[in-house]
């Protein structure tokens, strides 16, 4: 019987274009969480052991290594830590079906402009937000991780049209700043 190696969407790729760079990154397991109703206290307890909690809407919480991540009403990925068998809760790998991009650096803000329908700036999107939303064509999850860094979680067979738009913008960008007018 063959062996499966399991391999990253994009291979670890990084590229630094003027002040911004774009690279895959290893957030390790992807866990769904769905929380059933009447199952909020269960949950909460099962997270506890993480000192962590349901996030907030449009929010996201980090403890040793391990995050949460709002992706819905009753809905989140834990991320980093193994799945927990937890009660009250739907608990799903999703660790196969999602890549995730870091866009860092003092033009980021500018190179997501270019193709998310929102404000980034960090007086609105502050660290410790994360945002289910567009990137061009593509469903996107956007989390601040720094005043000049973002993560964003995208469906794996997007994996490389999100890679391409990202790097597409970064060069516009860098070729505005290389032009004198």
């Amino acid at each position: 019987m063959p062996e499966l190696i399991a391999k990253s969407a994009l291979e670890g790729q990084t590229v630094t274009l003027g002040t911004v760079t774009l690279a895959e990154v290893d957030v390790g397991p992807i866990t769904s969480i769905a929380v059933f109703p009447g199952g909020a206290k269960a949950v909460a307890k099962g997270l506890k052991v993480l000192g962590l909690a349901m996030p907030e809407p449009n929010g996201f919480a980090e403890k040793k290594g391990a995050r949460i991540v709002w992706m819905g009403r009753d809905q989140a990925f834990l991320t980093g830590v193994a799945a927990l068998a937890l009660e009250g809760a739907a608990v799903t790998d999703q660790s196969d079906g999602w890549t995730v991009l870091a866009v860092t650096g003092t033009g980021a803000v500018d190179a997501l402009a270019r193709l998310v329908p929102l404000d980034l700036r960090l007086l609105v999107f502050p660290v410790g937000r994360a945002v289910r939303t567009q990137a061009n064509h593509m469903n996107v999850v956007i989390l601040r991780s720094g005043d000049y860094a973002f993560e964003i979680m995208v469906f794996r067979s997007m994996a490389r049209t999100a890679w391409h738009e990202i790097d597409t913008a970064m060069q516009m960008l860098a070729a505005r700043a290389g032009t004198k007018f």
